[in-house]
């Protein structure tokens, strides 16, 4: 049987913040492994802090809606926004970031997509509607509620 869940608000920070962790807790309640609802956290949180930096940059901060299905053994959730659409309607390559040159001249950011790439084993994007929709997919095994407390 599948599981849904939806959750929305502003494209703030704090607003952010509070819809993300309104999904991690629900995944816990739905008895998704720790690990893997923190992996999801991360890239949750990546695909979230980009739409609230860019996708509304310049513009009032617009709705985000976040949509989760879940499956016996995948996740998968929708994230959709009214901002502006990747350049080119593609998603970023997500090539990790070079480290190797002095601390002092390392990148503070870069490694987003890169991270959201590693941790969904799909990703996909499209453009429609005048709206971004981002789904990432996540294997899992979800095991009983009370088996996580």
């Amino acid at each position: 049987m599948v599981k849904t869940f939806a959750c929305s608000f502003t494209a703030t920070n704090l607003d952010a913040r509070q819809g993300i962790q309104s999904v991690v807790s629900k995944l816990r309640s739905l008895g998704v492994p720790g690990a893997r609802v923190d992996e999801v956290q991360i890239a949750l949180t990546e695909a979230v802090n980009n739409v609230v930096e860019h996708a509304y940059e310049g513009s009032p901060p617009g709705d985000v809606r976040i949509r989760g299905e879940l499956f016996p053994e995948r996740l998968w959730i929708s994230i959709q926004d009214a901002g502006s659409p990747f350049p080119k309607g593609e998603l970023p390559e997500g090539k990790p970031a070079d480290v190797s040159g002095p601390a002092d001249s390392l990148p503070e950011g870069g490694f987003g997509w890169f991270l959201i790439r590693e941790l969904a084993s799909q990703v996909q994007y499209e453009r429609s509607e005048g709206n971004n929709n981002l789904s990432l997919c996540f294997e899992i095994q979800v095991t009983s509620p009370s088996a996580n407390s």
